[in-house]
């Protein structure tokens, strides 16, 4: 079962149940449709009794959201993955590498959502996998997963990331934002492309340090589309390092030397700012080892 509990502060006495709901505290207008369907003791309620959304609504009520969770079919997998944060509404994971975020045709029971079902399995739950952000397999560093649909809607856009990323080579200009849109190379393949047809993609990038061919970039986005990072750094003439798919080499390290290691959001119950910060992977230290990077990632 899922369940939210609001109570209607002053400013929205006399209101329609819909407006304190959507703008008072963000509930997406599908999450409201799917509770106007259920009835008691599911739905939209007032105490234990149905509320429609064009009732009035009064400073003190209590408004409950609550709806039977589906359970989950996806398989436990028992492997530790670092938590970063947790509690009734989400949780971080920061993610290694060689770990899908979904469950897909060729990876049943090895991926996030495997790890975030066992980590409910240990709580009593069977929640449904829902994550607010995502990473490619071989990318590694923080993913949001939200525990109910609510917190899902409100954090969907909301969260800001930094990813650390080491280059083949060393761009001329140490900063910059490269606003290229991207599309698919063909209609069935997942590799992507820098073309004036393709949906518009902004990156903006700091270099922070360099030494034997390499450098170490951070990078945040203004959009999220695939492969957006890799894509653009190829396009800007420094591929990632271990990135064979869009031209990196692979002398410092076997796959995509990408990390998501920063992020900061509100948190969609209560109001508060979470910042966050994910350790690196040994493999990727290691690379900027062998590179001769030295530099204090805080």
């Amino acid at each position: 079962m899922g369940e939210l509990v609001f109570e209607v502060p002053a400013p929205f006495d006399g209101c329609t149940a819909n407006d304190f709901l959507r703008r008072g505290k963000g509930v997406s207008s599908r999450l409201i449709k799917t509770l106007k369907k259920l009835d008691p003791p599911w739905g939209l309620l007032r105490g234990e009794n149905l509320l429609r959304t064009i009732d009035l609504v009064w400073a003190g009520d209590q408004i409950t959201l609550r709806w039977p969770e589906r359970e989950t079919t996806v398989v436990p997998l028992a492997v530790r993955v670092p938590v970063l944060y947790e509690d009734e509404s989400l949780v971080v994971f920061n993610k290694p590498w060689d770990m899908p975020c979904h469950p897909v045709k060729k990876h049943q029971n090895d991926t996030l959502g495997n790890v975030f079902a066992a980590l409910c399995a240990a709580r009593g739950l069977t929640l449904p996998f829902r994550p607010v952000s995502r990473l490619d397999k071989d990318t590694t560093g923080i993913v949001v997963v939200a525990k109910d649909p609510y917190t899902a809607s409100r954090l969907a856009g909301g969260i800001e990331k930094e990813y650390l990323a080491i280059l083949c080579g060393c761009p001329r200009q140490r900063s910059g934002t490269i606003d290229a849109p991207i599309r698919r190379t063909s209609p069935t393949h997942i590799l992507r492309e820098v073309s004036p047809d393709g949906q518009r993609a902004v990156t903006h990038y700091e270099i922070l340090a360099e030494g034997n061919g390499y450098s170490l970039a951070r990078l945040w986005l203004e959009t999220g589309r695939t492969h957006q990072i890799r894509v653009h750094m190829s396009y800007l003439g420094y591929p990632l390092a271990g990135d064979t798919w869009y031209g990196g080499d692979t002398k410092m390290i076997g796959r995509q030397a990408l990390h998501c290691f920063r992020c900061h959001f509100l948190h969609p119950i209560s109001g508060e700012r979470i910042e966050l910060s994910a350790p690196l992977y040994e493999s990727f230290k290691k690379a900027m080892e062998n590179a001769y990077i030295n530099v204090n990632i805080g």
